[in-house]
């Protein structure tokens, strides 16, 4: 199922004129872009759609370290993608404008991605399972809590060390009228659920803790 360009989510950083239809993304419309897009129209390093899927086809795309399967499949903030025959590596951002932006990382940093908890479990045998918001699941059994960032080996795939939600923390703000702004937590309002947040440009603002995401 395709979309109507003039319905796609503001986030999105292409023309509203041009086809009538765009790729649907597999997931959220609104948290993520269809690997389609950032290959032809952002990073513009196939023609059309057609090449995409050869290149899919060969295993040449690598979306957090596996291949990637369909041209609709969905990549979320921090996604990692690899383009083999080019040896290059790209993560999902968000600019200032609250649109997605795709910046080049180096290879160091293509093997680590941040993901925010967003549930705990505890399973058999006392084992805690932590749900994050890209859709994984990891058992971990040190101290984290709801909100805080996990930092992820995409290699040996384990958390690598936890980002507590907490004062002097840096912070994304992933959505929400404030979407794309960098800061630093001055204060958790636990009861009112949100964060005083002083950005880059020494702005306070209040920003709910849903919309915020510990990068540091």
């Amino acid at each position: 199922m395709h979309l109507k360009r003039q319905k796609v989510p503001k986030t999105w950083p292409i023309p509203r004129k041009g086809t009538k239809y765009v790729v649907r993304a597999s997931r959220s419309l609104t948290k993520s872009l269809p690997i389609l897009i950032i290959l032809r129209d952002i990073l513009k390093l196939a023609e059309n759609r057609k090449e995409v899927k050869k290149a899919i086809g060969q295993k040449s795309i690598l979306l957090n370290g596996k291949p990637v399967r369909d041209e609709k499949t969905s990549i979320a903030l921090f996604d990692v993608i690899e383009i083999l025959p080019l040896k290059k590596s790209y993560r999902l951002g968000i600019s200032e404008k609250g649109k997605f932006q795709i910046e080049e990382i180096n290879q160091k940093e293509k093997d680590f991605k941040i993901a925010k908890i967003i549930g705990k479990k505890i399973l058999r045998g006392k084992k805690t399972q932590i749900n994050l918001e890209d859709g994984n699941n990891f058992l971990y059994e040190k101290p984290c809590k709801v909100n805080d960032s996990a930092v992820i080996n995409l290699k040996e795939r384990k958390i690598e060390k936890i980002l507590p939600l907490k004062e002097k923390r840096k912070i994304l703000v992933t959505s929400g009228k404030h979407a794309g702004m960098e800061g630093t937590i001055k204060k958790v309002k636990k009861e009112e659920k949100m964060v005083e947040v002083e950005s880059k440009k020494g702005e306070t603002k209040n920003v709910l803790i849903k919309h915020v995401l510990v990068v540091e």
